[in-house]
């Protein structure tokens, strides 16, 4: 055959495969475009829901505190100045987030119900795309569904207490998964070690836990896999030059978070004490403290059915007791092929779990179930390692159907759940009566202060004291210092309060008094005494 008679077979050929290309891409494109509007619009719905589940708590002065940092750091104060924190500053995490929010929204309680469904929906997410990993198709869908599931639907009260309230340790999951997310999905490259540094430098600024939940397990498990590279298969060293270069980075970055911390201060930036939780010492602190965490354990999965009546939201309760089997047994399975196993993800999300779980259990902490907003990565670390790991091992054993059948009960129950009526914030009778009577500045409990000041978007500011030595003194708690010069404001009314569960009042009539004298006024407004001085308080509070 001559050239001239072979050409135009090679150009119909030619034609024919870009023709099929160009087919298959037509295709393709389509299908990615459709995935990518099924996530969005999930994350759209998520958001939506959490949204309205956050809204069935009462904003309280927790919450109302980092508001107010927040709101301090839009108008100028970027290091925040003068404040007094608690064990954790959420400086890097959830305070941006609330500038953000408040940018938008201003300063109202509703900043706090925003936020929190924003956190609770990226958590879910990232958990949802490590459950996937590189898997596509209906293995991807099985995975996902999987740890959206475990997620779904968490418990009132105590469980959205925890998890969908003011910033708390749900929060610090986020960064964390996000570094596990890249290392993921990148290829090894120099510079991703710098990048997992950084982010996890970054989150230690804003809370220590990410040393437990992040950096440990970095450096933990990447030394693990040197050692058996180098140890056991005989691999020379030179070759584990990336494992090494991420553990290194891990502890750099803690390093430099720490070192971030004291230069804010040096700097006259916040004050933020030292944790003030200790080790346990004997046997029956470590029995009480298992059986704590057990019931935590079953809150955070949405299944802490312990001491209720039979009623209907008892039955969805139950329900969840599948998705925590389903989260302790990936978490089971991924420990168990720990030595073994060549998934870096799973291996740093177990490792997690369990020096969370341990430092928990062996700490003072875990006195009471409410404290297990210390162990909430749980959640999402489990809840990706059951999708990531069991959705085969389900699929194979014909056991897909049913869980869908789980799945839509979780769904009803998220539905019975966001019916609940929205609720407004602590104290909201008080502030409507002081917004209402012109008094503007005045002292109260912790419980009764900041969340005011929040909610009259600080046209009323109520800053915190409390009783020291039968007087009363300023607080050093979530408070900033210049509120209390008398030079540079004032305060005029004490505000008594009786409080309520799990939120002790300010009762310390006695300590106000002996302080301030007797007032000139009195009100009794439905369970408040406010008590209003012809004078500024503030030169005699020391």
């Amino acid at each position: 055959m001559s050239t001239s008679e072979a050409l135009p077979t090679e150009v119909a050929e030619d034609e024919a495969t870009g023709t099929t290309r160009s087919a298959r891409l037509s295709v393709l494109r389509p299908r990615r475009w459709t995935v990518t509007a099924l996530w969005t619009l999930g994350v759209i719905a998520a958001f939506v829901c959490y949204l309205q589940l956050a809204r069935t708590r009462a904003v309280n002065s927790d919450g109302a505190g980092q508001a107010l940092q927040a709101w301090d750091m839009l108008h100028g104060n970027l290091l925040l100045h003068s404040w007094l924190l608690g064990d954790v500053s959420y400086y890097t995490t959830e305070l941006p987030q609330y500038m953000l929010v408040e940018l938008i929204r201003g300063l109202n309680a509703g900043v706090v119900h925003v936020a929190a469904a924003m956190t609770y929906t990226l958590a879910m997410l990232l958990a949802a795309l490590l459950a996937k990993g590189n898997s596509t198709g209906r293995q991807a869908l099985a995975r996902v569904l999987i740890a959206v599931g475990i997620m779904l639907a968490p418990q009132l009260a105590s469980g959205v207490n925890i998890l969908i309230s003011s910033p708390d340790h749900i929060g610090t999951s986020v960064p964390v998964m996000v570094v596990w997310l890249i290392l993921d999905r990148a290829r090894p490259r120099w510079y991703i070690p710098v990048i997992a540094g950084a982010f996890l430098g970054w989150a230690v600024v804003a809370d220590m836990l990410v040393v437990y939940i992040g950096v440990l397990p970095l450096a933990l498990v990447c030394a693990i896999r040197v050692y058996r590279a180098v140890a056991v298969e005989r691999e020379p060293l030179a070759s584990q030059r990336y494992d090494l270069a991420l553990a290194a980075a891990a502890l750099v970055g803690a390093a430099a978070g720490v070192l971030a911390l004291r230069v804010i201060h040096a700097h006259g930036g916040f004050y933020m004490p030292a944790p003030n939780a200790q080790f346990i010492g004997d046997g029956p602190a470590l029995f009480h403290n298992l059986a704590v965490t057990f019931e935590g354990l079953l809150l955070l999965g949405g299944a802490d059915f312990l001491g209720l009546r039979p009623t209907a939201s008892t039955a969805f309760i139950m329900l969840h007791v599948v998705g925590v089997c389903l989260a302790a047994g990936g978490t089971w399975l991924a420990a168990r092929r720990f030595l073994r196993d060549r998934d870096l993800v799973a291996q740093l999300l177990v490792t997690g779990v369990a020096i969370n779980l341990a430092v928990y259990v062996l700490s003072t902490r875990a006195n009471v179930v409410t404290q297990t907003r210390e162990i909430a990565p749980v959640l999402p670390f489990s809840a990706a390692l059951a999708g990531r790991l069991l959705a085969e091992r389900l699929k194979a054993a014909k056991l897909m159907p049913l869980l869908l059948v789980v799945l839509a009960g979780y769904l009803a129950g998220l539905a019975h759940e966001v019916s609940k009526p929205p609720v407004a914030a602590q104290n909201q009778q008080l502030t409507s009566w002081l917004l209402a009577r012109h008094l503007q500045t005045g002292l109260s409990g912790y419980w009764e202060s900041n969340i005011v000041t929040l909610t009259s978007g600080d046209r009323i500011q109520i800053r915190q004291v409390k009783p020291h030595d039968g007087r009363l003194v300023a607080s050093n708690y979530e408070a900033k210092a210049s509120w209390y010069d008398p030079d540079r404001n004032a305060a005029n009314f004490v505000v008594l309060a009786p409080g309520g569960a799990g939120y002790p009042g300010f009762t310390s009539e006695r300590a106000v008094l002996a302080t301030f004298g007797q007032p000139a006024r009195t009100y009794h407004v439905g369970s408040y005494t406010i008590l209003v001085w012809n004078k500024n308080l503030l030169s005699e509070l020391s």
